[in-house]
């Protein structure tokens, strides 16, 4: 348990009402939401847990800084792991936090999350974003209040992929799973419906929106920070063709590497992860691995690249969109979220197997015509999902949320939907 003192000033336990409006240093970038009588809507922010930063939490930065006056509430937060942009709002933990281990093995506890949730007192908000992959959406809202839910995904470990983790665990574990998968599974359908709007990170994440919850949902892609990519000015001549990954199952770097043995073409493998022995020990000599790679060399090895090989099947896919922003093709698989970030023919090329042999035709079919694919247009087509496409846009289904509610006003204007990333300046076309 939590002794009295040893957390941050702005990290609290449930249980504290939360403080409602603070001064900030900077200004909202987006005009307040304003209820009726002209008052600035309180907000509260969901985010299933808080111990480390990816892309979930990249994602709630770009929340944060459109409601600069926030409160976060999650089932457990370790401060020391996260950005200053979420350390500086105030953070409320569940009561899951208060369990022995909990920082540690937060995932241990999942069983207790939807009745912390629960727990939650959200009076007085009258605006309530939840950030969904864990357990978030399931709070109870105050009457007149409005739900905004951005899912990344649903449980996966409870749908979809219940089989694959399932079979992970020993018979006993097994067991118990199987009865609280049941049980998530019932909670969460009926947590849908305590959701006004729901925003996915993809189209292949709202078309399980639609499976599992039966409710339509608006996608807005999630923030890539492309701030660090352009196309080399002058890229090398004899280019290696290039995977960029955790080298772990699901990823398919065993598909990328058996096809270029098969096609004798150079291949660059950078990452590291539990297959990265095995994978090494059965490659061929054309392709090199570079293990884990620093973020400069990361973009050499895509400003170099002749195209990124991207097998797996993803929710959504940073890779893709940092390797366009390099100007560099991507030949993906043809499912999932690099339907929304890759155009076939445009800024790459398509398989739609997970088989050595479509690796493989894929990548002769980009070689048939890649002289037709312009760096420049790929490196424009990424920007399409840089942080301030993402605020303007989710921003906006925010408003609509709230203008649709009877007891909400209107902001004061409508956004703006070029604004300067909150990380720098917003790449140009000059600029490369």
């Amino acid at each position: 348990m939590h002794a009295e003192g040893m957390l941050p000033a702005r990290l609290d336990t449930a249980g504290d009402h939360p403080a409602r409006v603070r001064d900030r240093d900077t200004a909202p970038e987006f005009p307040p939401l304003l209820m009726a009588g002209g008052r600035p809507a309180r907000v509260a922010v969901i985010h299933y847990w808080l111990v480390t930063m990816r892309g979930g939490e990249r994602v709630l930065e770009q929340i944060l800084s459109l409601f600069p006056d926030a409160d976060i509430f999650t089932h457990v937060a370790i401060p020391e792991n996260l950005s200053e942009t979420i350390r500086r709002h105030r953070i409320i933990e569940t009561s899951v936090a208060r369990l022995p281990g909990a920082r540690k093995h937060y995932n241990k506890y999942l069983a207790m999350m939807p009745r912390a949730l629960e727990e939650l007192d959200l009076s007085g908000y009258d605006l309530v974003i939840s950030s969904e992959s864990g357990p978030a959406k399931g709070v109870l809202t105050p009457a007149g209040a409005v739900h905004v839910c951005y899912c990344h995904s649903p449980m996966r470990y409870i749908w979809d992929q219940y089989p694959l983790y399932s079979g992970t665990l020993g018979k006993l574990q097994r067991l118990y799973f199987s009865h609280l998968a049941h049980r998530l599974r019932i909670w969460d359908v009926t947590t849908a419906a305590r959701v006004d709007r729901f925003v996915a990170n993809s189209s292949f994440v709202a078309e399980r929106i639609r499976r599992y919850y039966g409710r339509p949902a608006d996608v807005v892609h999630p923030p890539v920070d492309l701030s660090a990519y352009s196309p080399a000015p002058s890229p090398a001549a004899d280019r290696p063709f290039l995977f960029v990954s955790e080298l772990v199952n699901y990823k398919r770097a065993d598909l990328a590497i058996a096809a270029f043995a098969r096609l004798g073409l150079p291949l660059v493998v950078a990452g590291t992860g539990a297959d990265a022995a095995a994978l090494m020990k059965d490659a061929p000599a054309n392709v090199t691995f570079r293990g884990r790679v620093s973020a400069e060399e990361l973009t050499s090895l895509y400003q170099n690249a002749r195209a990124l090989v991207f097998p797996p099947l993803e929710d959504f896919g940073i890779v893709p969109l940092e390797a366009m922003a390099c100007g560099v093709p991507v030949i993906a698989y043809g499912r999932g979220g690099a339907l929304d970030s890759v155009k076939d023919g445009t800024t790459g090329v398509f398989f739609h197997e997970q088989t050595v042999e479509a690796v493989a035709d894929a990548v002769k079919r980009f070689m048939a015509r890649e002289a037709t694919f312009d760096r420049n247009a790929i490196a424009a087509h990424a920007d399409g999902f840089a942080p301030e496409v993402f605020r303007a846009r989710f921003y906006e289904i925010v408003r609509e949320a709230m203008a649709a509610s009877p007891t909400a006003g209107q902001p004061a204007s409508a956004p703006h939907l070029v604004h300067e990333d909150i990380a720098g300046p917003r790449r140009v076309a000059a600029a490369r």
